[in-house]
């Protein structure tokens, strides 16, 4: 793996758990402006739309580097949309990265089969 696929799956998963959290509070938002006189929707809305569209473009970036098949894009993009799915797909990719890694340091002290 080069410099610039590890740096866009690192990108990608720097943004999938924060965007996770602010999904589920602009769904605790959501419920207690409608229980509560307490609105936050607004600001919190904004907040995971940015983190949400941050998501997506390092999501595009990660899947045109890293060659994903379509079955893993779609994976992550999926887990984008869930509310704790940015959880699993930071898990999901620190997992992609270490194996990158052990494969990459197999390959370089000549392991036959890396």
């Amino acid at each position: 793996m080069d410099l610039k696929t590890a740096t866009a799956l690192r990108r990608l998963r720097l943004v999938s758990a924060p965007e996770a959290i602010s999904f589920l509070l602009l769904l605790v938002c959501s419920v207690l402006k409608r229980t509560t006189d307490f609105n936050a929707v607004p600001a919190m809305g904004m907040i995971h739309g940015v983190l949400f569209v941050l998501y997506v473009i390092f999501w595009a970036d990660a899947w045109n580097r890293a060659k994903w098949p379509l079955k893993t894009a779609a994976l992550y993009f999926v887990l984008s949309v869930l509310p704790t799915g940015g959880f699993f797909a930071d898990r999901k990719l620190k997992r992609e990265a270490e194996t990158a890694v052990i494969a990459s340091r197999a390959r370089q002290e000549g392991v036959v089969g890396a």
